[in-house]
């Protein structure tokens, strides 16, 4: 199913799509946690990026290994092929953590909305206070997932540029005119 696209291999083109979408998502969600303000404007943006994300690597590693079938095996695509497979825990991860972003924004949102139409008669409640952990603990898990997220999926763009160009590069292609 994963294997061309108008008769070209459909790896190059879903590779590209997921080597920008992934490091993208990393980057949504360490934003989403280290800035409330980014928080609250990107509302479900950043959950929806992971899920593509989320989406395009197994299509990514699937169309790969259709392409590798087509090519044969070698080192350097097997060690691309190994270092992709643990692309998708990374992405799973990213995705847990932009979910529970997404809760914490409803959840501060909830809080603020509560606090404005409480009448002003009432004492009000330190809205979170006890749960000052959490954004901390958001941080550190987008911190993890980000990095980890995004030194694997240089890793695999790595290896996979360079299963592509190994071939001696100095070498020029022979020409028309032999004498």
């Amino acid at each position: 199913m994963f294997d061309t696209f108008f008769g070209l291999p459909l790896h190059p083109f879903i590779v590209h799509a997921t080597e920008v979408t992934v490091p993208l998502s990393a980057v949504l969600v360490l934003l989403t946690a280290a800035w409330p303000r980014f928080r609250r404007w990107s509302g479900y943006l950043t959950l929806a990026v992971s899920l593509v994300a989320l989406v395009l690597v197994p299509i990514s590693t699937q169309s790969g290994e259709k392409l590798q079938a087509r090519v044969g095996e070698s080192d350097l695509i097997e060690t691309h092929a190994e270092l992709a497979d643990g692309l998708l825990p990374w992405v799973i991860g990213l995705v847990v953590v932009a979910a529970a972003l997404l809760w914490w924004n409803i959840r501060e949102r909830r809080a603020r909305r509560a606090v404005s139409t409480d009448d002003a008669s009432s004492p009000a409640k330190p809205a979170g206070r006890s749960l000052r952990w959490v954004p901390i603990t958001l941080l550190a898990l987008a911190l993890v997932a980000s990095s980890g997220t995004t030194v694997q999926a240089i890793l695999v763009g790595h290896s996979g540029a360079t299963a592509v160009w190994s071939e001696d590069m100095g070498t020029s292609a022979p020409s028309g005119d032999s004498k």
